[in-house]
Formats: C-alpha cells, structure tokens, sequence
C-alpha cells in the first residue's frame, strides 16, 4: 500500500494519525518537524505527506513550498490548530492539495487521503512500463518479460525518474536533489556515472534509450 509521511511536531497527533491509517492498510513514517520530513522525503519513497503548519525547525508552509518544489506530483495534506482563510489561501498558493483543520475526525482525514491518492492515480502498486520493460517502484525490481534485471537502487531510482515523464528534461541539480536528496555532499559527476552504467545495462534495448541535452542535461525518450 502507498506509504503516508505524516510530519507534525505533537506525539499524540502522529500517533492518532498513523495508527487510524495503518488501520486502512498504510504504511506510515512519522516526523517530528519540517527538516526530519524533507530529510526523510528524500531518503525514502514517500506517496503522500500530511503536514502540520506549526513545527519547529522547519514549519509547514516552509517544508510545503520546498515538497512542491522538488515534486510537482507529490500529494500534500495540511493540517493546522486554526482555520483562517489567510491561512487557506497560502496554503493553496504554495501548493498543498487539502486543508484540515484540527481537530479533526481520524475518519474524514483517511477519506480525505485515499481521495487525494485517486486523483493522483497512486494505488498499491507502482509501475511504469516501457515496452517489454517494466519498473515496479513498491519492489525496486526491473523485469523485461520475464527476465529480472538486478539494479542498484540508486540506478533503479533514477531511471524511474527520468521514466515518469519520458521526454522531460532534467538538469543535473534536479536530478542530484530528487534522487540523492539537497543534503548530497557529491558534485554533478555522480549523475554522469549512473547515467553511464544505465545505458550499459540496457545498451540492448530497443524500448528507451537516455539522451544527453547539452548544456541542460538528460532525458528519456521512448523508442519502442
């Protein structure tokens, strides 16, 4: 089942919140602030993130504004103690989906999240296809056919990526914070790397191939 970040500083809260969405078959990973949940975003695979306004460190609107920068596609739930308008409406500017307002009914939240998960098509699995190809992100395993094909999780991580939106140009600093995470102490040549042992696994391959942009960076382009 899709795995739910629920980042709010109050203990009780996390729990109440988890221990109903477990209840509905999610996986829940707890944070206690906005820094531990953007920390925690980019080391695992997170479908949906509920989020508190008012946390130390790094407070809702902050962890918000930086969530949507890195991914546009990432469901967003707020929560906060008050219910302004002001508050909505920059809610909904920096990009969150939802707005709740505490308290609230454990209930009305899961329904809340598994509308936001249909929108966003995310379901139990996660596959994307490129011809006899498929990547399964819920497993990490690549298969063509019937053939299982062993990645390592950072390559598996950036064809993924670059799969999800064949075509799209990703500069190197995208793919750096999107797949290492803003903390990554390497240089860009990392990606020139995996990129190049990506198209020695799949140098047979007639279903994608991976273009370098020059100037820009790299993108994937389906080929059959």
């Amino acid at each position: 089942m899709p795995t739910i970040l629920v980042a709010d500083d109050d203990a009780n809260i996390r729990e109440l919140v988890c221990l109903f969405l477990r209840k509905e078959g999610f996986t829940t990973i707890e944070a206690k602030d906005g820094k531990e949940a953007l920390t925690i975003y980019h080391a695992t695979h997170i479908d949906l993130v509920v989020l508190d306004i008012m946390m130390p460190t790094m407070d809702g609107w902050t962890l918000c504004k930086e969530l949507r920068r890195v991914n546009t596609e990432l469901p967003l739930l707020m929560l906060t103690a008050r219910g302004e308008t002001w508050e909505k409406v920059k809610g909904f500017e920096l990009g969150t989906d939802d707005y709740l307002t505490k308290p609230f009914d454990p209930l009305e939240l899961t329904v809340r999240i598994k509308a936001l998960l249909k929108r966003y098509k995310i379901g139990s699995t996660q596959t994307i296809r490129l011809g006899t190809i498929t990547l399964n992100r819920q497993t990490y395993k690549v298969m063509r056919g019937a053939e299982s094909i062993s990645l390592p999780l950072k390559e598996f991580e950036l064809l993924y990526k670059l799969a999800e939106t064949p075509g799209q140009v990703y500069t190197r600093e995208q793919l750096i914070d999107q797949v290492w995470g803003l903390d990554f102490a390497g240089d860009n040549r990392t990606i020139d790397v995996h990129i190049k042992r990506l198209r020695e696994r799949f140098a047979t391959s007639t279903e994608f191939q991976i273009e370098t942009v020059r100037g820009l960076g790299y993108r994937l382009e389906v080929t059959g």
